[in-house]
């Protein structure tokens, strides 16, 4: 599925024949394309619940599944893995691929996958729940920043999280943080500082720190099965 975006406007500033600078205006429009390849999982009683609507969980995976000719790559980690095992969810879940190797997620070009979804499927709005581990956790902090009334709840496993982001999350939102503490790839103080940040401008936010796990604490977090039980409490207070 592909997905178009942006349009900019931008001033530039040339050097005019007589040596005098000129500020100039001008408008350009441009366009991105991402393909975006993902897993959409359906609950087992999604097809015989006609007049219901169900929850949904955007998972956002980590750099190893990134730019990867394949997409069966996301079931080795996350809940997709679970899923291949044959764990059963009460909720939709989408995961999506990041196409580039090298870059960050194009969280623009993400939410109008997760919009497209959500509008062709029994959805149910107020309870939309994102996810992400290291790279995809990074991503997820962002999408929270850039879409603070779309989400129910959020957990992020070993993301990079800048603490300005902090002012911008809906208060309204519970977050639930998890890190190893010996991280060499992501440092655990990522999210322990924004963890102090946010407790401290009231947030609600739970963390779970993981003695002696290194970078893959996504294992540990994501067998948690209070963290889905958690997702299923939450619902938009708005």
């Amino acid at each position: 599925m592909k997905f178009s975006l942006l349009t900019l406007v931008f001033v530039v500033l040339v050097q005019g024949c007589a040596g005098q600078s000129q500020l100039i205006e001008d408008r350009l429009e441009t366009v991105v394309t991402e393909d975006l390849r993902y897993y959409l999982y359906f609950p087992e009683n999604y097809k015989s619940k006609v007049d219901e609507k169900f929850p949904l969980l955007l998972f956002l995976h980590g750099g190893g599944e990134a730019g990867v000719d394949s997409l069966g790559i996301l079931k080795e980690n996350g809940p997709p893995k679970l899923i291949a095992q044959g764990k059963q969810f009460p909720f939709l879940i989408l995961a999506p691929q990041n196409p580039h190797k090298k870059k960050w997620w194009n969280t623009t070009s993400v939410v109008q996958l997760l919009d497209t979804i959500i509008e062709n499927n029994r959805v149910d709005k107020t309870r939309i729940y994102l996810t992400g581990l290291s790279r995809g956790g990074g991503a997820a902090w962002e999408l929270a920043v850039q879409y603070p009334d779309k989400f129910a709840a959020m957990a992020v496993v070993c993301g990079m999280a800048p603490l300005p982001y902090a002012a911008w999350i809906d208060k309204n939102m519970p977050i639930w943080v998890f890190h190893g503490e010996d991280d060499k790839s992501i440092p655990f103080s990522e999210s322990e500082n924004m963890v102090n940040k946010l407790n401290g401008m009231g947030y609600d936010v739970k963390f779970t720190r993981y003695p002696g796990v290194g970078h893959n604490s996504w294992v540990k977090a994501y067998d948690t099965e209070e963290l889905y039980e958690w997702f299923v409490r939450q619902k938009r207070k708005d």
